[in-house]
């Protein structure tokens, strides 16, 4: 459930909006502040980097306030938690139609658009042909904000940062 979150908060990045020609996005990068709020109003808030290449990789880096790595290719997802010692592998459990996502995103007003996939409903706000945000309620009803800055489009990105290699003495643990 979450890493579907993930996965379509990326691919929203180089496909969401009539006013973004997707075709033409290759690669993209950004800083990101992620802030969850829970029921109660309790805040946690996380900051890192994220990389997309439209071949299906993806890295979320998190710098902040711990060190963690998600990467994705294609289905398959590695958690990588380095303080922990320990790297989570585990794949997608349901497929994702982009173009579907793109055909069903609606405008509900300038520079905001509306997205559905499975029960939720995501919300996310494009300015300059850039999105600057997604918002949305997760399955356990915790508001998500992912905030996007430093935007930048169509830069060379080596494969290289998408591979994950244990050190030795991680745990591996596949779900």
């Amino acid at each position: 459930m979450f890493y579907r979150m993930f996965l379509f908060c990326v691919l929203f990045l180089i496909s969401a909006s009539a006013s973004i020609d997707f075709e033409k996005i290759k690669t993209f990068k950004a800083d990101f502040v992620q802030t969850i709020t829970n029921e109660s109003g309790k805040e946690i808030t996380y900051k890192g980097k994220i990389f997309v290449k439209n071949s299906g990789k993806v890295l979320w880096e998190y710098s902040d306030p711990i060190k963690k790595d998600v990467y994705i290719i294609g289905q398959s997802v590695i958690i990588d938690e380095p303080e922990l010692e320990q790297a989570i592998f585990t794949s997608l459990e349901k497929n994702i139609d982009i173009l579907q996502l793109i055909k069903d995103a609606k405008k509900l007003r300038e520079n905001l658009y509306e997205a559905r996939l499975y029960d939720n409903i995501y919300y996310i706000e494009i300015i300059d042909n850039s999105v600057k945000q997604i918002y949305f309620k997760d399955e356990l009803s915790n508001k998500v904000l992912i905030e996007f800055k430093n935007n930048q489009e169509n830069i060379d990105i080596d494969d290289s940062i998408f591979l994950f290699n244990a050190p030795e003495g991680y745990d591996i643990i596949e779900k």
